[in-house]
């Protein structure tokens, strides 16, 4: 396959393009929580204990934008918004929970505890 662009990045290969969509620290966990329910902000901030407020925002604002999640503003005061994962975020779960089986074997290998991965 050869070199594509998109939104000006040049891309190599179309597993660096979908790692670019859902990879780094929070994407996954996000959309992982997601998978089986409706969350609140807040729900979210307080399942995912060590993301800052800031980099919360800015990954469910990234994965808006590209269509794996929606957002839903309701006009009550305080305000209500919540997050619910869409059809293309939903095949990303089988993805995500490939890799998280993958990686749950590779930390018994290396002899790593597993505690809490129920989430992750």
């Amino acid at each position: 396959m050869p070199d594509f662009i998109f939104n000006s990045k040049i891309y190599y290969n179309p597993v660096e393009f979908a790692m670019d969509r859902i990879g780094g620290t929070w994407k996954m966990p996000i959309l992982w929580r997601l998978k089986d329910k409706v969350l609140r902000y807040g729900e979210m901030k307080k399942d995912i204990p060590h993301i800052t407020h800031k980099m919360l925002t800015s990954q469910l604002r990234e994965l808006e934008a590209e269509g794996f999640v929606t957002r839903e503003v309701f006009p009550v005061v305080p305000p209500k918004v919540e997050y619910t994962i869409t059809d293309r975020g939903r095949k990303a779960i089988t993805i995500i929970d490939t890799i998280r089986n993958y990686g749950l074997d590779l930390m018994k290998e290396f002899g790593v505890g597993a505690e809490n991965t129920d989430k992750k």
